[in-house]
This record gives C-alpha cells, structure tokens and sequence, in this order.
C-alpha cells in the first residue's frame, strides 16, 4: 500500500506496486489520508508521487468494479474527487513517472503540477478509444486542461502511447531522465517551490480550474 516518507519540505508518496497501482478502494484511502498529512502541515511543502517497478499506475481497479457493480458510480466519483482535489491542491506536487502510467492513472498524473518521466522504458497512454470506453465528462475536461488541444486530441482518439521523451516534446512532462535519476529529479523540481505552497496558491488554481472542478463534482449515473 502506499506510504509517506518526507525528505525535508518535501514528502514523497511511495506508490507500491501492489496490483499496478490500481485505485482499489483501499489504495484511495491511503493516498487521501497522506494528502490529509501533507495539506495539514506547516511551512513549507510540496508532494512527490513515486511509484516503483514496472507501473506508475494503471487507473480504476475493473476488476474490483466488475464485482462491486452496485458501488461503481460511488467508486467513480470517488476518484473523481481525487483528481479534482491533486489538480487544485495548494501543495506543490509532482508526478515521478518510473513507468506505465495508463488511463485513470495518466489523469491523476496530469491533475500534479509538473512531471518527470523515465527516459528509456515505460509509457503514458489513455488507451480508452481501443477500450471501447468513453471517457467521463470531468475526466475529459480534466485532460484537455491540462494538455495542449493538439496533445489532448492525439491522447484522447488514438490511444497513442509517449516514451518519456516523446512526452517531454508533447508537453505531457516537464522532464525525462533515466530511471535512477527519476525521482531526484522529481524532489529536485519540487523542493525549490515549497514555499509557495500557501493557501492563496490554491485559491488562484481554484479558479484557474474552476469549470475541471465543476464537471469533476457531477455524480456519476
């Protein structure tokens, strides 16, 4: 499950590589309770989202919401608020990308401020068109927010899937870097903008957001 380390003003979440990192119930409620940790701490801050292995995360556990079909519009809109509460949070965060960031996953990655990417193996894709799946409409604002038109129409209808360096020159990360370097390069991006981390920060991405937020917040049916 995951854990919470912190390395100075910079906290890192560990997202271990239990089930890809799917958002399993029990996952979410680890990750919401380190963003409670990390919100409610004084001075400065800023979040660091690692994962390890293969996987960054592959998104919504299906599996859990094949068996749990009366909770999966509740199960929705729970990562939905997750999504909504990253993209706006007063915390400087950033996604460490050591691999596959697929789908729900790739979302939670955009709704951090910024992105390294590991170089060489690993990619990032909303594979939803070869799914079969349309996305939901937060989501889908969600993306085209945080992405480029041109990126977001490329990610959205073809399911193409960015190397780290591909996704350096789409704009989807902010960095590449090798595999070892990957999360130093990630705290080394965060630790020099912890101290903006202040409510007024979260109050301008509030309204810089405000219509992601809005769509984000309607209960799925």
């Amino acid at each position: 499950m995951p854990k919470l380390e912190r390395d100075g003003e910079v906290y890192v979440l560990h997202l271990t590589p239990d089930d890809e990192n799917r958002f399993h119930p029990d996952w979410l409620a680890e990750v919401e309770s380190a963003l409670d940790e990390v919100e409610a701490a004084e001075g400065p801050k800023a979040l660091v989202t690692a994962g390890s292995g293969k996987f960054w995360s592959n998104g919504l556990d299906l599996d859990w919401m094949g068996a749990h079909g009366d909770e999966a519009a509740a199960y929705l809109d729970r990562v939905h608020a997750l999504l909504s509460r990253t993209l706006v949070s007063p915390v400087v965060t950033v996604a460490a990308l050591n691999g596959h960031t697929f789908a729900a996953g790739a979302m939670f990655a955009l709704a951090h401020d910024l992105r390294v990417m590991r170089a060489d193996r690993g990619y990032f894709c909303l594979p939803e068109v070869d799914l079969g799946l349309p996305f939901q409409r937060g989501m889908s604002d969600l993306i085209r927010a945080r992405l480029s038109p041109a990126t977001a129409h490329e990610a959205m209808t073809t399911g193409r899937r960015y190397g780290g360096q591909d996704a350096r020159t789409a704009g989807i990360v902010e960095a590449a870097a090798p595999a070892e370097e990957v999360l130093a390069a990630a705290i080394a991006l965060a630790r020099p903008l912890a101290a903006k981390s202040t409510p007024a920060r979260g109050q301008i991405k509030q309204t810089l957001y405000s219509e992601t937020v809005a769509s984000l917040a309607i209960p799925t049916r």
